[in-house]
């Protein structure tokens, strides 16, 4: 299984940025799906997460209400829109799925996701 993430870009605070991951092998509908991101010198961080079926998701505190997560099984995509975007988004953003069972019910551990993708930079700007 492969992930490559896409949109990441600059950005004016209370913009909005579209980040697309697509995976490539395996049985991406089967796969719980998360986006994190990380700053330099700082541990990587949740940002969402969604289940095999889309009708599960869940978001860190910072960016409820301003991004959501959302997958399409038939085009093996997941997508992160952000809205109302600000400096403190800035950041690497990283597509991650959970390939290898089991899956333990935690969208927001790091440790859920097995496969990951190799990041694209967000640059929010005041």
């Amino acid at each position: 299984v492969q992930l490559v993430e896409s949109g990441g870009g600059l950005a004016q605070a209370g913009g909005s940025l579209r980040l697309s991951c697509a995976a490539s092998g395996g049985t991406f509908s089967s796969y719980a799906m998360g986006w994190f991101r990380q700053v330099p010198e700082k541990e990587r961080e949740f940002v969402a997460g969604i289940l095999w079926s889309g009708g599960s998701t869940d978001y860190a505190d910072g960016v409820k209400g301003r991004f959501t997560i959302s997958r399409d099984n038939a085009k093996n995509t997941v997508t992160l829109q952000m809205n109302s975007l600000k400096p403190e988004d800035t950041a690497v953003y990283f597509c991650a799925a959970n390939v290898i069972p089991p899956y333990t019910g935690s969208l927001y551990v790091e440790g859920e996701y097995d496969i990951w993708g190799q990041g694209t930079q967000v640059t929010v700007v005041s």
